[in-house]
C-alpha cells in the first residue's frame, strides 16, 4: 500500500521533534474526515461444414462485500507514535484503521465483478469511513454506462424529448405515453436517482428486471429504462432526442442515458489511491456498449427489375428507384435483396404493357444493386427459372464477378440448399431459405440450377445444428402470395417451424402486400414485407401494394437484440421512399392489428 505522503511527513517531523500528539492527531483526522464528490465494415464469407413489489427505499440494495472483490493480502498495520516521558516508537494496542474503498450498491454486476482491491484495502459498507467511494459522478470517470428507453414492440410513438422524459420523473405527464409511469427495476433507479434526484412520487414503478418487459406488455401503453445489456427483441428501443443507442454511429457524449460511474477520495483527484485500483482493475469496463460488437442487417421484400420499374430505369437512370432509400440500405452493415429475376444479354426493352409472367433484366441493371450496398442475394424467387438454365448460370456468374454470396438457389439442389455465413464484428449470420412452392418455382435438381423447394426436415434440422454452434440463423420464404394483411395459416405453420428449429430471424420474401409479424421466443417472425423495387404501384385493392418494410435487424455481442420497422411507400411504378410520421402511423396500426397486436 503506498501511504499517503502527508502521513510519512508526519512521522518524519514528530521523531525528530517529539510533538507526537499534535502532528500525528492532524494527520489521522485528515485520513478519516475528507468528502468525495458526488463504413460500412466488410464482412466474411464462411462456409460452415420477479413478483412486483414496490421497496421501501430503492437505493437500500443489498451486497455482499465478499464477492464482487478479491483480496490479494492481509493488511499490514500502520505504526503509531505515542507519547511517554521521552518520545518514542511503540507498537500500538490497536493498529490503524484499513483504507477502505465504499462501492455504491447500485453498481453494476459487471463493474463489480471486474474490480480487483489492492493488498492492504478492504471494502466499507459505510461511505464516511472510506478513503474511496465508487459510485455515480462526473469525476474521474471509470466507466459510462448506456441505458436504453424502452416500451413494448407494437408500438407507435419513435421516442420522445429529454424534456418531456425528465418532465415525468419530476411529475408531468407525458402526452406519447400518458398516465404510464416509467418502468425499472430498483437497481436503475438508484443509478438514475443518483445521477438525477428523486423522482416524484408514481412516477416510476419498480419491479424486477426478469418482470419488467411481460409487465410492459400486459400494461400498454407503457415504457421504462432498462440497461442497454438488458434489450431484447420484445423491446422497442425508443429514441431520445433523436438518438437511440441500438443505431450505428451512436454518440453517447450527445445522449442523454448515459450515466458515468467514477472513483474518488477524500484526496485530491489524481492521488495515488485512486491510481492504485485503477491500476489493479484493467478490466473494469468502459462501458456496456460497445460499437465493434454490434452488426446491423436490413432485410427487404420483393426486388423485380422488369415492366414498368424497368422502364423507368431506361427514362431516368439506373439508379432512380432507390434514390430515397439508398443511404438507410448502404448504412446497415448487412443488406440482403431479394432479386427473383435472371439477368439476360439481349433482355427485351422492357415495358409497362409487358403480356405474360416471363421476367428478364438487363445486366446493366445490377449497377442499382450495388449502389444501394446489396451484400447478399436470395435466390428463392419464383422467376429466377424464367429464361432457363443459360439464364440461371449466366445471373450466378454475374454475382460471383462483384463479389455477392448468394443462397436459396444456384447451379444445383447442394449450392442452393447450403446456408451462407457472413461474418461482422465477431456475429456469425448464417442465412438459409427455400421456396415454399415448389415445382416448376423451384428448379434447383442434382444436375440443374434453380431455387431449391423446401424440404423441412433437413432445414430444422441444420438450423438447429448451426444454433448449436453459435451461428444465429436467418431463415427466409418464398412462400404462396396472399393479397392481406393477415398471415394465414399455412405460413404460420412454416414460419414456426423455423423458428423452434432455432431460426433468429424468419422473413417472408414473397409478399407484394406486407403481412402482419410475430415474436416468439427470442425468434422474430415477419410474414411479409411487401415491394421493395416492383411495379405494383396502386395495384392492390385499397392501394396495399404501395405499401411495405424495410426491417432493420440489431445483432450484438453473439446475440439478436432487436428490431427496427422502417415504412416505405411507393412514389411511382418503381421508387419507394420512407412514409412521413402520420403515414407511419396509420400503417403501423393497420399491421399490429393484423398481427394479434
Amino acid at each position: 500500500m503506498k501511504v499517503n505522503p502527508r502521513q510519512w511527513s508526519c512521522y518524519v517531523i514528530l521523531i525528530l521533534t517529539g510533538l507526537l500528539v499534535s502532528a500525528c492527531g492532524a494527520g489521522r483526522s485528515l485520513l478519516s474526515s475528507g468528502q468525495g464528490e458526488n463504413d460500412r465494415a466488410p464482412f466474411t464469407q464462411v462456409t460452415p461444414s420477479r413478483t412486483p413489489f414496490q421497496p421501501s427505499s430503492p437505493t437500500d440494495l443489498p451486497i455482499s462485500p465478499s464477492q464482487p472483490f478479491r483480496i490479494e493480502s492481509q493488511p499490514l498495520p500502520d505504526p503509531v507514535l505515542e507519547t511517554q516521558a521521552a518520545p518514542v516508537l511503540v507498537q500500538p494496542e490497536v493498529p490503524l484503521r484499513t483504507p477502505g474503498i465504499y462501492l455504491a450498491n447500485y453498481l453494476p454486476e459487471a463493474i463489480q465483478q471486474a474490480l480487483v482491491l489492492p493488498a492492504g484495502y478492504q471494502f466499507s459498507s459505510d461511505r464516511n469511513e472510506a478513503l474511496l467511494y465508487f459510485e455515480v459522478g462526473q469525476q474521474n470517470p471509470v466507466s459510462r454506462w448506456i441505458y436504453a428507453l424502452v416500451a413494448p414492440f407494437p408500438t407507435i410513438p419513435e421516442g420522445v424529448s429529454f424534456s418531456e422524459l425528465r418532465g415525468v420523473w419530476q411529475g408531468a405527464s407525458s402526452s406519447s405515453f400518458p398516465d404510464a409511469p416509467l418502468l425499472m427495476d430498483p437497481q436503475t433507479y438508484a443509478v438514475f436517482e443518483a445521477a438525477w434526484g428523486p423522482s416524484a412520487a408514481n412516477a416510476v414503478k419498480f419491479l424486477p428486471a426478469d418482470d419488467l418487459v411481460a409487465h410492459a406488455w400486459d400494461s400498454r401503453p407503457s415504457w421504462g429504462i432498462i440497461p442497454f445489456e438488458d434489450i431484447e427483441p420484445r423491446w422497442k428501443v425508443l429514441e431520445v432526442d433523436g438518438a437511440s443507442p441500438i443505431r450505428k454511429g451512436f454518440d453517447p457524449d450527445s445522449y442523454p442515458l448515459v450515466v458515468s460511474f467514477s472513483i474518488n477520495s477524500v484526496f485530491e483527484a489524481g492521488t495515488t489511491l485512486t491510481a492504485e485500483i485503477l491500476n489493479l482493475s484493467p478490466d473494469i469496463p468502459k462501458s456496456n456498449r460497445v460499437e465493434g460488437k454490434m452488426t446491423t442487417l436490413a432485410m427487404t421484400g420483393v426486388t423485380a427489375l422488369v415492366r414498368c420499374t424497368a422502364f423507368y430505369m431506361e427514362q431516368r437512370g439506373i439508379t432512380y428507384p432507390g434514390q430515397d432509400v439508398r443511404e438507410l440500405l448502404r448504412d446497415a452493415d448487412i443488406t440482403h435483396i431479394s432479386n427473383e429475376i435472371p439477368f439476360v444479354q439481349g433482355c427485351p426493352f422492357p415495358s409497362c404493357f409487358q403480356e405474360g409472367l416471363v421476367f428478364c433484366s438487363d445486366p446493366k441493371y445490377m449497377e442499382l444493386l450495388i449502389d444501394i450496398g446489396t451484400d447478399i442475394i436470395e435466390l428463392t424467387g419464383d422467376h429466377f427459372a424464367d429464361w432457363g438454365s443459360e439464364a440461371m448460370l449466366y445471373t450466378l456468374d454475374l454475382y460471383r464477378e462483384h463479389g455477392l454470396p448468394y443462397y436459396g438457389g444456384g447451379i444445383d439442389w447442394d449450392e442452393g440448399s447450403r446456408p451462407v455465413i457472413l461474418e461482422h464484428n465477431g456475429n456469425r449470420l448464417a442465412f438459409i431459405g427455400c421456396n415454399g412452392k415448389g415445382g416448376w418455382y423451384a428448379t434447383a435438381r442434382a444436375d440443374n440450377p434453380g431455387a431449391v423447394s423446401c424440404d423441412f426436415e433437413s432445414m430444422h434440422a441444420e438450423i438447429s445444428h448451426l444454433r448449436a454452434e453459435g451461428y444465429l440463423p436467418i431463415a427466409t420464404f418464398q412462400h404462396f402470395e396472399y393479397y392481406t394483411y393477415l398471415p394465414q395459416p399455412n405460413m404460420q405453420v412454416d414460419f414456426r417451424g423455423m423458428a423452434e428449429a432455432g431460426a433468429v430471424i424468419v422473413s417472408g420474401s414473397q409478399a407484394h402486400q406486407p403481412h402482419g409479424m410475430e415474436i416468439t421466443g427470442d425468434s422474430f417472425l415477419h410474414y411479409g414485407l411487401g415491394n421493395l423495387f416492383f411495379d405494383q404501384f396502386g395495384y392492390c385493392p385499397d392501394r396495399a401494394c404501395d405499401d411495405a418494410f424495410i426491417d432493420r435487424h440489431v445483432f450484438y455481442d453473439g446475440r439478436y437484440i432487436a428490431t427496427e420497422l422502417v415504412p416505405i411507400k411507393f412514389v411511382d411504378w418503381a421508387r419507394p421512399r420512407p412514409m412521413t410520421a402520420e403515414e407511419r402511423e396509420q400503417f403501423l396500426q393497420i399491421i399490429f392489428a393484423a398481427s394479434g397486436w
